[in-house]
């Protein structure tokens, strides 16, 4: 059974969704998780062993003494979605890469859109640090879909320059 607990932070309230052995889920916007729990019945729990502890690492991320993540994730994607996810998972807090970087990074200079389709993809936004990817000259981009604002929080938390 899954389960989900919400975590109020500066961005508004993100809900994070677990199973019995891994976080599964990061929603930074409430009516996409009403949205899910139509389809996806789970309960509401504070005591569930990850939950808690996200709930916590979270905290302290918001807080500014948390740099990096030590919880196990899942997500399922395609091949080219779990490389480009790996690559997500590897920028350092603070710093930020191009789309471009991160193409190359995955080996496939060419694919800038569809990195970006991958990001856009992403269930587990913060903990893979989807918001260190910026654009070629330094412009803010997409987040959440629209949310560029979250994104602009969430840099400003990790003093990354940007444009808007």
């Amino acid at each position: 059974m899954h389960s989900y607990t919400a975590v109020h932070t500066p961005i508004g309230k993100v809900i994070v969704t677990a199973d019995d052995h891994f976080i599964t889920r990061v929603f930074l916007i409430e009516e996409q998780f009403e949205e899910h729990l139509l389809k996806h019945p789970m309960q509401q729990s504070d005591e569930h062993h990850l939950l808690k502890e996200a709930k916590k690492q979270l905290s302290e991320y918001f807080e500014g003494g948390r740099t990096s993540f030590q919880l196990p994730f899942k997500q399922e994607g395609t091949a080219f979605q779990e490389q480009v996810w790996s690559a997500l998972s590897e920028i350092p807090f603070g710093e930020s890469r191009t789309y471009l970087d991160v193409a190359v990074k995955i080996g496939n200079p060419k694919a800038v859109r569809a990195v970006g389709q991958a990001n856009k993809k992403n269930s587990l936004p913060i903990f893979i640090p989807c918001h260190r990817v910026i654009g070629a000259k330094g412009m803010l981009t997409g987040y959440a879909g629209t949310k560029t604002d979250l994104k602009a929080v969430l840099l400003d938390l990790e003093k990354i320059s940007y444009h808007s």
